[in-house]
């Protein structure tokens, strides 16, 4: 893009904000609305756009204070409603991962598994306000002489709770399909054989990061939507692949971009955080997000602007090509046609189903609007922009 004609800098668009003035569209409006005035136009006219995302995100945590207790007591092994965690950080210190099963899961020696309960179920049981069970051991010390804990508590009973994501929300994912003669069971879910159906991941046109494909406004202290409250961007994901291959549009074609994402668990709710159990592969958490992107010139505007017809990415078999490292794609499907139910694959025909709610991630993106019209919701200054790949 040549010179620019709009520029707008993020704390202007505060002050917006604060004095009742700004101009808050969903990106599923703002494609209308750079399709009639122009990236230009609407530049302009709008201050910020909201997104938003609903979806299985393994990568995903907390950080959780369960109390001194007296006698005191330093956990070496530590589990919550039988699923373990993590106790090496300090006394009291553990961290929960959202893909650890229980203890006596049967796991897969029963194929397929049905993984009933797990550390995102846990996640979701603190957000729901209900009772949680910690059994753990510990080698003792003179400072802390109990070897052993079992304690019931609540959310509203712990010190400290932090929701703590190391890899959130992808920009853009695999459409997965089976091409071989067996059903298969993987995080994409369940492919039927022969190329029968296929599973994709993402909100397409309301994805917070394919309306930002270069990230020029996403970094270090962006503030979003998080599980039904309030959380930061506060570093890029543990996969963060913005060299990934891109359209003209900017929009990457593969997987690429991810965020690492916190935010106070006690603010969070039960709708936006969901313990999934997926059969075969595993357990793993729900998250719902939203990221407000501030329209500061023409350019972030018609990033903005992009649709479902706009957005491609490619289908992988997942029977053999993913597991064996296998770069080999059978063909490149946009997400209107993914949305529409049906994408032709090797000339054959095939279902499409979402892991992602389109539905969900419409809500996310109307509810950070109206925190922002309504509640005076700010936007977070970035004190680092996240790695372009540029």
């Amino acid at each position: 893009m040549g010179s620019q004609q709009v520029v707008k800098s993020i704390e202007e668009i505060n002050a917006r904000i604060r004095s009742g003035e700004a101009v808050v569209v969903t990106a599923e409006e703002m494609i209308s609305i750079v399709r009639k005035k122009g990236a230009v136009e609407a530049a302009r006219k709008i201050d910020v756009v909201t997104t938003g995302t609903f979806s299985p995100m393994c990568s995903s945590g907390a950080f959780i204070n369960f109390g001194h207790v007296t006698p005191t007591f330093k956990a070496a092994k530590v589990a919550l409603n039988r699923v373990p965690a993590y106790g090496g950080l300090a006394a009291v210190d553990i961290y929960i991962g959202a893909t650890e099963p229980t203890e006596d899961d049967p796991l897969n020696k029963v194929f397929p598994g049905e993984f009933r309960y797990g550390g995102g179920h846990v996640i979701e049981d603190l957000v729901a306000g209900r009772e949680v069970v910690l059994e753990g051991s510990g080698y003792g010390t003179d400072c802390y002489p109990n070897r052993s804990l079992v304690k019931s508590f609540t959310l509203a009973d712990l010190p400290f709770a932090l929701l703590c994501n190391p890899r959130n929300c992808y920009q853009n994912y695999n459409c997965a399909i089976n091409l071989s003669d067996k059903t298969i069971y993987t995080y994409m879910g369940t492919l039927k054989a022969k190329g029968r159906n296929a599973t994709y991941c993402s909100a397409g046109q309301l994805s917070p990061m394919l309306n930002d494909p270069y990230y020029r406004t996403i970094g270090l202290g962006t503030r979003i939507f998080l599980g039904g409250g309030e959380g930061y961007v506060t570093w890029h994901g543990t996969q963060h692949n913005p060299a990934a291959p891109r359209g003209e549009n900017g929009v990457p074609v593969r997987p690429a971009g991810t965020l690492m994402l916190q935010g106070d668990l006690k603010q969070m709710s039960s709708r936006w955080l969901k313990g999934i159990s997926m059969q075969g592969y595993g357990c793993t958490l729900a998250v719902g997000v939203g990221v407000p992107i501030p329209i500061l010139n023409e350019e972030i505007a018609a990033f903005t602007g992009v649709s479902d017809e706009e957005i491609f990415t490619q289908v992988v078999d997942y029977s053999h090509d993913y597991s064996h490292g296998i770069a080999r794609n059978y063909g490149e499907v946009s997400y209107a046609d993914l949305k529409s139910g049906r994408i032709e694959v090797n000339g054959k025909s095939v279902q499409t189903a979402p892991l992602s709610s389109v539905v969900r991630a419409r809500e996310i993106a109307e509810t950070l609007k109206k925190w922002i019209d309504d509640d005076g919701f700010e936007l977070g200054v970035p004190v680092k922009m996240l790695p372009n790949g540029t």
